[in-house]
């Protein structure tokens, strides 16, 4: 009996310090200025696009409409080869131009052969984007990384935003990012991007990272002020506990109905929306 004892004691420990430990791995950083600022608005995602009223994604006609409308946006930005930064969801070009290249390669002056379908729109650099902006409406800018550049993006980025007057966070799916945030410019507000990997199953990921970066077991080493979750997945258990326990922020992406926008809201959650041109609210949260 004595042995059973002992055993049941031992499991009990050992379950108790990995849940002690669970709950280290999910704390975040808390009460960063800035962000009841920006949760009193809605993002445009990748602008406020429509390509039958001739508007791309991540276009600048996109992000003139969002401004004009009153809106904020949510951006991409990758590190192309001679240090300029273009504003672009996908590394690959194909889907976005016809023309099959990788954006990281390529340099400012090889933009205008990569116009964007639907439009004589070329892909835009991240200044041209932050002039159409110019302070008027927030921006929430997603870093791109690849092949191991998250610190040389992460500085070219912060380095331009470092003379933008406008308000702004920045969010990724990389960690490194936002160690390189939390490590160098710690002032930014920053996000961690994530979904329930697990679901999607991306064959880039391995299934151990798929796991840790679905439960977002790596925010011990990023301390990210909100998490942007997919609004799908966002009944996951670790944003939930994070939500409960840390009263962290939350992100929703990509909201396409109106009435979802609203039901989330109401939840606490930041929305990123698409599809359609919601009415403006203030969100005294």
């Amino acid at each position: 009996m004595k042995s059973v004892a002992k055993a049941a004691i031992t499991v009990a420990a050992g379950a108790a310090v990995t849940a002690g430990l669970y709950l280290f791995s999910l704390s975040p950083r808390r009460d960063q200025p800035g962000w009841a600022e920006l949760q009193n608005h809605r993002y445009a995602h990748r602008g406020l696009h429509d390509l039958d009223e001739g508007r791309p994604e991540n276009s600048l006609s996109a992000f003139r409409a969002a401004v004009d409308a009153g809106f904020g946006a949510e951006l991409d930005v990758h590190l192309m080869r001679d240090g300029n930064l273009a504003v672009v969801h996908d590394s690959d070009l194909t889907r976005v131009t016809g023309i099959p290249a990788k954006i990281e390669e390529l340099t400012a002056e090889e933009l205008p052969g990569y116009p964007l379908k639907g439009s004589g729109e070329t892909i835009p650099l991240f200044e041209d984007v932050l002039s159409v902006f110019n302070g008027r409406t927030p921006l929430i800018v997603e870093l791109k990384t690849s092949g191991g550049n998250a610190p040389a993006l992460t500085d070219a980025v912060m380095e331009r935003l470092s003379t933008y007057n406008g308000l702004f966070c920045v969010e990724s799916f990389d960690p490194h990012v936002l160690m390189c945030l939390k490590a160098r410019y710690p002032d930014v507000i920053r996000g961690q991007l994530s979904e329930n990997f697990m679901r999607s199953r991306p064959s880039a990921i391995s299934a151990p990272l798929r796991f840790a970066m679905s439960n977002l077991l790596t925010t011990f080493l990023t301390k990210p002020d909100f998490i942007a979750y997919n609004w799908i997945d966002r009944g996951q258990p670790s944003l939930k506990m994070m939500k409960s326990l840390y009263g962290v922020h939350e992100v929703s992406w990509t909201v396409r109905d109106p009435d979802l926008q609203s039901d989330l809201e109401s939840q606490g959650a930041v929305t990123i929306f698409e599809g359609f041109v919601p009415d403006h609210y203030s969100n005294d949260r």
